[in-house]
């Protein structure tokens, strides 16, 4: 998709997906044999639910059928949203990522696998989980030292709680 058709599509689509309350992501143009595929992923800080989502398809769908932004020829709109192994790349995204457990690819080489507990202007504040029965450690990490963040997928966390004092201790 060449940056022209990208930015068309970006300025056409985010107004509708803003007046809905949601954060427009991401837009992608695959083919897909002869045929051509708009994915659009939106969110908001509270996430977007099934409703929101048809709710957003059907106004960005009625947009796009009475402009030429799409060019001729077919094409699939897919909305959703970003997953549960989302990258995080804007602030917003750090902001909604707070309590969750991120894997991030540092700047000067290596990676960090640490739950965020906060997030400002500069960086964030995280716990990096202990190694072989050890606590739980303290870390500052600035945005400038990150090159990718991406959120795990945690399937026997407890929520906080759940928890007994014992276990919190």
């Amino acid at each position: 998709m060449s940056t022209t058709q990208s930015e068309r599509l970006r300025e056409l689509l985010e107004p509708l997906v803003t007046s809905q309350g949601l954060d427009l992501e991401e837009i992608a143009v695959d083919s897909v044999g002869r045929k051509r595929v708009l994915r659009v992923v939106v969110d908001s800080d509270t996430g977007a639910d099934l409703d929101q989502v048809a709710d957003v398809s059907r106004e960005l769908s009625a947009k796009l059928d009475e402009t030429d932004a799409m060019g001729e020829g077919e094409y699939t709109l897919e909305v959703g949203t970003p997953g549960a192994e989302r990258s995080l790349t804007e602030h917003r995204h750090y902001l909604r990522a707070v309590d969750r457990l991120v894997r991030f690819q540092l700047a000067e080489g290596g990676e960090l696998v640490a739950r965020i507990l906060d997030a400002d202007d500069e960086g964030l504040d995280l716990e990096v989980p202990g190694v072989k029965g050890r606590k739980a450690t303290a870390r500052r990490l600035g945005f400038a030292e990150i090159d990718k963040a991406r959120v795990q997928v945690e399937f026997n966390r407890k929520d906080k709680k759940d928890m007994t004092e014992e276990e919190e201790a």
